[in-house]
């Protein structure tokens, strides 16, 4: 087939376009960067995503049978206008367009069903409102017109080459003796997918003809607390974690955050819980989830040969275990 991948140059893309050649179809990517890492293989478009005349251009005289849109622009958004302006832009006949949302997209709570009804336009979270608003018109598209969508909605996903930092920030903790600061009581629920799972699952919808104008909820099937999270990362890395609770008062106070630095607890793991339930994946796609336990020792591994070794200023947790300690010894 000949694939477009809008995207395609980090983690979940990088995978993906290795699939696709691996399968042996044609892959495009269109991104904003005049070269990509894939060698001749793969043809290069450069494009606005958010740009629907720019990906118009970039793509003329161009035929595609397939689409995989998984790039979000992070420092503007990307909304649900900019997402069907972008796929209407692009040659065809298509006969799948893999769309990449999230588990976000449902706003809030736990449980979530596929064909459950998404965040309201309201929604304060700009992510939450643009991913909601995306699905709405790309099914609307396929309601319309029998547009072949497909949209999938992991929670946090992990792996290999993660470029956020989840993973690594307890690895590194772990490896220097460090303790783990848990916010609050550690039992706030999250749920995880990993990265391989979540690509095979990318893969399935280009060849399963029950798949298009269907939502895919792509996650581990058991929700975890912080805390049991916090106790994986340390068994995959043979270790075990020292665990100390701090407040997210104490923690909001002395400048710590959830998605810039300084981070306390590992990029954007530190949010309200919202979980799904998973069962159309597998009944769908046939496939079988790769156990948390067994996706960490995998990226633990790779690891151990290329993420090691981040220089880490410790300061802001050095003074919250401070705290914590000292109120505690008062206690005592």
């Amino acid at each position: 087939m000949r694939v477009l991948v809008i995207g395609g140059t980090l983690f979940i893309g990088k995978l993906l376009v290795k699939q696709l050649l691996a399968a042996d179809h044609e892959v495009t990517l269109l991104h904003r960067r005049a070269e990509h890492p894939f060698g001749k293989r793969v043809r290069n478009a450069v494009a606005d995503r958010n740009d629907a005349a720019t990906v118009r251009a970039a793509l003329a005289g161009q035929k595609f049978d397939a689409v995989y849109d998984i790039a979000y622009d992070w420092e503007r958004g990307t909304t649900g206008q900019q997402v069907e302006a972008c796929a209407k832009a692009i040659p065809g006949p298509l006969s799948r367009y893999v769309f990449m949302s999230s588990v976000a997209a449902y706003g809030d709570g736990l449980n979530h069903a596929e064909d459950e009804p998404l965040a309201s336009e309201a929604h304060a979270d700009t992510y939450v409102r643009n991913k909601a608003s995306s699905e709405r018109a790309l099914f609307r598209m396929f309601h319309e017109s029998k547009f072949p969508v497909v949209t999938m909605r992991p929670p946090f996903v992990y792996g290999p080459d993660n470029p956020f930092y989840r993973e690594a920030f307890f690895w590194d903790r772990l490896q220097a003796g460090r303790p783990i600061i848990i916010p609050g009581d550690g039992n706030r629920l999250m749920q995880f997918v990993y990265v391989n799972d979540l690509v095979e699952a990318c893969m399935h919808a280009l060849d399963k003809n029950t798949a298009p104008g269907r939502a895919f909820n792509v996650a581990d099937e058991k929700p975890l607390t912080q805390v049991e999270v916090v106790n994986a990362m340390a068994k995959a890395a043979g270790r075990e974690a020292e665990i100390v609770r701090v407040p997210r008062a104490l923690i909001a106070r002395a400048g710590g955050q959830a998605f810039t630095e300084p981070f306390y607890f590992g990029q954007y793991y530190d949010l309200p819980p919202i979980t799904m339930v998973i069962g159309r994946v597998k009944r769908v796609f046939n496939m079988s989830l790769t156990p948390f336990a067994e996706g960490l020792r995998e990226t633990y591994k790779v690891y151990l040969k290329h993420g090691a070794g981040r220089k880490t200023d410790f300061r802001l947790e050095d003074d919250l275990i401070r705290q914590v300690r000292a109120v505690s010894s008062i206690g005592a």
